[in-house]
């Protein structure tokens, strides 16, 4: 069975210092860089990245966020806060990540599934396309955007495996429980996420 990486969210406004930080995140940015570079092409037929690219996503932005379906401004198209953390960039620069799913111009769009290329191929399109059938998933934040694109990689179809390890929780108690619902979805699940409330 043809397995990919998805790497989900690895962005500077998601990690220490950005408008929306997961504490943890520039760590996990740095480890799942070394995964790819250890895996890519071996463990991994292909691997995949997806970026917020906010133009103008309504609600999503909101100056009284609820931190569930509104955030602060974060990720906006050509911002330096929507480029991928320092730690994770180089692995997308020198082709090691065969492609780049860009996500919610104009909408939330948490899930990577609901991305698509510079092209407009989406990202379940991508992988049929190259016959992978199992899905490992990593990235920002684990209760929010990993489990958006872990629940949509099972209802496309897809064998899913979240590495918690590689993952950063906003918050123990909706990381709980995004973990029992992706568990309860048929999602995959190995290590621990890292969550520092």
């Amino acid at each position: 069975m043809r397995r990919g990486l998805i790497v989900v969210d690895v962005q500077k406004d998601f990690c220490e210092g950005g408008s929306v930080p997961v504490k943890g995140g520039a760590g996990r940015a740095a480890a799942i860089a070394d995964l790819v570079r250890r895996s890519a092409g071996s463990t991994y037929a292909h691997v995949v990245a997806t970026r917020d690219h906010h133009i103008d996503p309504g609600g999503h932005f909101s100056d009284r966020p609820d931190f569930s379906t509104s955030f602060p401004v974060h990720c906006v198209a050509g911002s330096e806060g929507g480029d991928f953390h320092p730690h994770f960039a180089p692995v997308t620069a020198d082709g090691t990540v065969d492609e780049v799913f860009y996500k919610g111009a104009h909408s939330a769009s948490k899930s990577g599934f609901e991305g698509s290329t510079e092209g407009g191929t989406s990202l379940a399109d991508w992988l049929h396309d190259r016959k992978i059938a199992a899905v490992d998933i990593v990235g920002i934040a684990t209760d929010h955007c990993v489990r958006a694109t872990a629940l949509d990689g099972i209802r496309a179809g897809f064998t899913v495996r979240v590495r918690l390890d590689y993952t950063a929780g906003v918050a123990p108690d909706t990381t709980r429980a995004a973990v029992d619902e992706m568990k309860h979805a048929g999602v995959h699940l190995t290590g621990q996420p890292v969550v520092l409330s």
